[in-house]
This record gives structure tokens, sequence and C-alpha cells, in this order.
């Protein structure tokens, strides 16, 4: 049943001049120095009107129908708006949620294509485009105007002196990605500017950008700076969207992040770390809105058209197909979808020199309904020459049917290494039996990558993201506490890999705090080792601890944010031993190739050899030993005055004796690397090959080859 009463067609016959047909493209608010165009695609309206508002946002000035639609796009020309106007759509159509259709010109909109976004949300039953408690439920009607407690759009003036800046266009072999929320990583930051603090501005405050380069990251990766909204549910707990995973507007960056202008903020934060070298990389939220499922709120393009914007259930589609466990999946099978977010992306690269996008949730953005690797956003975003010298990584999995994608991404993407992730966990924390694991993920686990021409560089390697345990807690629970979340500790996940080394939680036991530095290192360690692209969590480097909440979405408190109290204040610091690393793997160029390994190449030479603790090459037994826990090998230099590396792994709760390999040229093996003894420094005297040495129990062990 249909709510909406027929409108007549109109014609535009106004007699004021300051409003013309203007232009359907491009979508969005654009000022041109005289006027503004506006052009909402809508594919099922019936009418579209623009609303202008005071600078308050709270008293509408004007509403005036778009005068002209061209192949869905509805558009019309302002003199009158300038930078700085406040707007908002209503879009009349058919109410009919049992045929897909939940228009509601009652309610106002924010533009898709916003810029910026002015005003707070204020929730209240007026954002619902049904009567609350009504026995119809969303099949009801509320007539309410909501336009007042509604954020609006705002009209923008683009253009900004970027002067000489330049991508750092860093190769994918050199990249080190540093996972990072904007608030939380400056927020308790002391030598940061105090008005800076938890802003763009404080991540490229000098203090901040000398951290990066002292732990030799490339790469800054932020959580969700597209504009979000703190669930309703959440701000009636008194907690909030601290993550941002709850996008309204995939062109505005969000306010809160700035003092002033929003814009030029996050433009000026990204000029400085481009000039210190530093790439900026967006995680970015296009699998779902903040709309939620059929009982959400009508913010933006629900009411705009939900047939075309959203999966609906196709023998039910006042129902959403929802992959993401958020309530709606964005439907990019839809060209007008498919559209705002390849615009989207565009808008990040041209207008904020954004060098690359992790995708979240990425599996949902290649579905039409099921995942497809050749689908056409994977199309679209392989032919654009604007989005062609970008990162693109993808969270290769949703919720949905066949959703688990990692490895099944097509050539120029990279993905989140789950496999690694869930390998290193394991391993460390004790389990025998998966050397053949470890040995994939360090080499950047090329059976699920290496395809379709892929590269080493596939596979982005992580232990720890903002999604799960920190590092430190990785080490010190084997539970959940995610009681402040207010959800009786059932969201995140029960499956954490982890161990608490004897004791749950805070100790003050100085063998358990030992053990738990020595496996924070043993994971920092084997990030660096390992082919593929490191990515690691900010705060990690300091000991930082969520107290054991490993999903920590909704804290936007000391739980959320980086503690930085152990900076420079003793072992739980492991800035200096991340930068020994760093500088480790810019050493040794087999820690990051273009190729992948072959293991014994044609004329009988190895670019890596597997080794028993006797320095033989491993053999199908040695593989499946069921308690394995101790792994060896070489890398071979990559060119002729290079280094062979020697590796060694050993997670039993034992010491492994073990020997020096003979290879070619190398009369010593001298040490660079010992976990067990950090930050007492390495042995460093040659050892020959055949001696023998103990390598301490859960250590690893690196050692370069030379004549």
């Amino acid at each position: 049943m249909s709510f909406h009463r027929l409108l007549p067609s109109f014609s535009f016959l106004s007699s004021d001049r300051r409003v013309s047909a203007g232009a359907p493209h491009p979508l969005g608010a654009t000022w041109d120095g005289r006027g503004t165009n506006f052009a909402l695609f809508s594919e099922n309206a019936e009418k579209v009107e623009l609303c202008l508002f005071d600078k308050t946002g709270r008293r509408e000035l004007e509403r005036i129908a778009l005068p002209e639609r061209t192949e869905d796009v509805w558009h019309g020309y302002l003199t009158h708006a300038a930078p700085g106007q406040l707007y908002g759509y209503r879009v009349h159509g058919p109410y009919d949620p049992a045929a897909g259709h939940r228009f509601n010109s009652h309610k106002l909109l924010v533009d898709p294509y916003s810029k910026r976004l002015a005003g707070a949300m204020h929730w209240s039953d007026m954002h619902l485009a049904y009567r609350v408690g009504h026995k119809r439920e969303d099949l009801s009607f509320d007539r309410r105007d909501n336009a007042r407690v509604m954020p609006k759009s705002v009209v923008v003036d683009q253009a900004y002196t970027w002067g000489d800046d330049r991508h750092p266009h860093t190769p994918w072999e050199d990249t080190i990605i540093y996972e990072a929320h904007v608030k939380g990583l400056t927020q308790h930051r002391l030598d940061v500017a105090r008005a800076e603090r938890g802003t763009f501005g404080g991540l490229s405050d000098p203090a901040m950008i000398d951290h990066l380069h002292k732990l030799g990251v490339t790469a800054i990766e932020l959580l969700p700076i597209h504009a979000f909204l703190d669930d309703r549910h959440l701000v009636e707990r008194g907690l909030k969207n601290y993550w941002g995973y709850n996008t309204l507007s995939f062109f505005a960056p969000e306010q809160r992040y700035a003092q002033e202008d929003v814009l030029n903020a996050m433009r000026s934060t990204i000029a400085t770390l481009h000039s210190a070298s530093i790439e900026v990389i967006l995680d970015v939220v296009y699998n779902h809105t903040a709309e939620g499922n059929h009982l959400g709120p009508t913010l933006c393009y629900r009411g705009i058209d939900n047939a075309s914007y959203y999966w609906l259930l196709p023998d039910n589609p006042r129902f959403y197909d929802d992959y993401t466990g958020c309530g709606n999946a964005l439907k990019l099978a839809h060209p007008r979808v498919l559209q705002m977010v390849m615009d989207s992306l565009r808008y990040w690269v041209e207008v904020f020199h954004i060098d690359g996008f992790r995708f979240d949730l990425a599996s949902t953005l290649g579905r039409g309904p099921a995942f497809d690797r050749h689908a056409p956003f994977f199309a679209a975003i392989r032919q654009d020459p604007v989005l062609a010298n970008v990162k693109l990584i993808a969270e290769p999995w949703d919720l949905g049917l066949g959703g688990y994608q990692v490895g099944g991404f097509p050539s120029g993407w990279s993905e989140w290494n789950d496999i690694y992730r869930r390998t290193m966990r394991r391993y460390w924390r004790g389990e025998g039996g998966v050397i053949g694991d470890v040995a994939g993920g360090l080499t950047a686990s090329a059976p699920q990558f290496r395809h379709d021409g892929r590269a080493p560089r596939a596979s982005i390697n992580h232990v720890t993201v903002h999604d799960g345990f920190t590092l430190a807690d990785l080490v010190a629970y084997e539970n959940k506490h995610n009681e402040a979340n207010g959800e009786d500790n059932r969201d995140g996940s029960d499956d954490n890999i982890s161990t608490n080394c004897g004791i749950e939680g805070p100790t003050d036991d100085l063998a358990i705090l030992d053990r738990r530095r020595r496996l924070r290192r043993n994971q920092l360690a084997s990030l660096m080792l390992a082919q593929g692209v490191p990515l690691m969590l900010a705060g990690d480097e300091v000991g930082n601890s969520q107290n054991g909440n490993n999903n920590a979405y909704c804290q936007d408190n000391e739980v959320g944010w980086v503690d930085w109290s152990a900076l420079d204040r003793g072992p739980d610091d492991m800035t200096a031993f991340i930068g020994e690393l760093t500088r480790l793997r810019g050493r040794f160029p087999q820690l990051k190739p273009h190729h992948w390994l072959e293991g014994r190449k044609p004329d009988g030479s190895h670019d890596i050899l597997w080794l028993t603790p006797a320095a033989a090459e491993m053999t199908e037994d040695d593989w499946r030993f069921p308690e394995g826990r101790f792994l060896a090998y070489v890398l071979a230099p990559t060119g002729a005055d290079g280094q062979p590396l020697f590796v060694v792994f050993n997670a039993a709760s034992e010491p492994v004796e073990f020997a020096f390999p003979d290879w070619p040229n190398v009369g010593n093996w001298t040490g660079l690397l010992d976990t067990s003894s950090y930050p007492q420094p390495v042995d460093a005297a040659g050892k020959r090959p055949g001696s023998k040495l103990a390598a301490p129990s859960s250590s690893i062990l690196a050692f370069a080859g030379s004549s």
C-alpha cells in the first residue's frame, strides 16, 4: 500500500531569474564562482525539492523544485547560492516499503555528494519515515518534519593552494603501514601541541612525524574519516561510534577532527605528511551506510531512492539483503551507485591528494549478489586513470554467503592477510605442527595470492589491527572483556587465539611480564621478516592496552585512545626495536621481493632454503613433524653484492640447538637479531658454518652471511 499523495506534474515557469535549469553533471552542489549547480540522482522519484537554510541551519528559507530531469538526474542552477550555503533535499515519490520504495518528503535528506556537513545529529523519532509503535511498523507513515534536528549539506569552494605537494609514491615493496585513529593517536600524546591533539593537525605535528620516522613507517592508514554518525543506541548509553564505521557521507571529511575549516585542516595535514615522505591511506566504508535496516532512520539514500541504492531481498523488497551485519548493503551493481563510489574515490585523490584506500568489507563491493572478482566495481577501478597510481587494499570478507575471499581479489589489489594473522598467533601462542603454515606466511602466502600476475605485495601482513586485541592484550588476555560496551560482553570475537601467559590481565610477576614482552617482540620481528607488506597497529610499540576489550568501537575515551605513558620509559617501549627491524628490512632486499620465491632454481641453487636444526635441507617428513616448533631458513641475496640472511624461529618452551649452514661464499654468520635478549646488544661474533648455537626458547634469531 502506498501512503504518498499523487502530485501533479509540473513545468518550471518561475519568473525568478536566480534559478535556471543548470546541468545534470557533476552530481552534488558545484560552485563555479558565479552560482551553484545542484544535481541529484533518483530513478524512482516524482519530484525533488531543494531546501535552503539560514546560517544556523534551524530556519528553512526557501524551497525550490529542481526544474529539470535528465536521465534520472534532477538538477537546477542557483545564482544566489554561494559557498557556506546550507541545504538539503525533500524527495517526493511512493512510500511503499513492500515494493522497496520509502519516499517521505517530510524528511530532510542530506546530499549524497555533500562536501561538508554542518550541525550535529540530534536523534529523534522524527528521523524515522514511519510511526514508532504503530502496529504496522515501517509500513506506517510519519508526517513530522525533521529538518530542525538534521545535519545540513554545505556548498563549498574546493579551491586550495597545494604548492609543490607531491605524492610520495612509495613502492609497494618498501611500504610499511601504520594503522591509526585520528583522535586516538594523539589525544594523550603530551609532546603534541595541546590544541592539535585528537585532530587532523595532530597527525602532522613534528613530534608525531618524528615518531613515525623512528619506527620506519612510510604510510599512515586512518580509520574512517568520512562524515559518520554516532548510532542512536550508543548515544542513549552515553557512548559514541568511535571507530567511525557508520558513514553518512562519502565525500565530506568528519568535522569532529578539526577545529574550524575541516577541508583545509585535512589538506594541510596531508601536505605536511607528504613533505615527510609519509603516505596517507583512508579506510573507506562503501559497503553500507548509517541508515541501518528497515527500521532505521531516513537520512539520505533511503529517502532519495531506496530501491536503487541498497540490496533488497528479491522476494520481499521490504527487507534488506544484509551482507555486512550493519542492516544494509550498498548496491554497487547499480550503475549510479557505482558512479557515486568512483566519484568519491577520485574526489579524495584529486582534491585531498590521498595515496590509497583500504576498503572495509570489500567483498560486498564485488557482489551481484554473489561475489564476482570481475564485478563492475573492479573493472571500473582497473581502467580509471586517476586511481591508477593509488594503493588499493581490500578487507577481503563480508558476512554474506561466500564472503570470505582472502586471495580472491583481482590483479592490482592487495589484501589484509587473515591467514598470516591467525597462523602467527597460533605459532607464538605455542601450538605445534604449524611450521608449514608459518613458512607460507613468511613468504607472502603464495598458495592464496600467486595468481593472475599478482606479486608478494598482494599480502598485507598483520597480527593486530583496530578490530580485536592490541598486541599487549594479545599476550595478557585469553578472553575478551567488553563489558564497558554495554552489551553484556556478547559483542566482539570469541576466537582471539591469544594467551595470558599464566595470569589474566595486569600483573607484577616479572617472569610473566618478561614472557609477554618477548612474545610482543617475536610478533613484531615476524612481521618485518615476512615477505609481503607489514601493517602494524598504532600503540603496539608502547604496549598500549584496551584492558582486554577486543571491540572498542564505541570507546571514545582512555580505553580507545593510545596510552603513551610507556614512551621512552623502559622495556615496554619498543619504538627503537621496531626501528631496528625496519632498517634490517631495508638492508636485505630479499625480504621485500618483486617476485615469488621458487625454492630450488633450475641451476640447482636456492633463493630460499628451509633447514632442520642440523642445517640439512628439510624433507617432507620434517614438515609433517607433529609437534614441530622450530623453523630455520636462508634467504639468498638478490644481487651479486648482497648478503644471505639466515633466520631461526623457535617457539618451543625450551632451547633448541642448531647448526649454522654451509652457504656459497659464506665464511661467517654475524648476529643481527635476538628477540630473547633485547635490549641487550646481539652477540655479533661471527659463527662459522657447521658451528652450533642454542636458540633460546620463544625467540627469533637472524644472521648475515659474509665471506
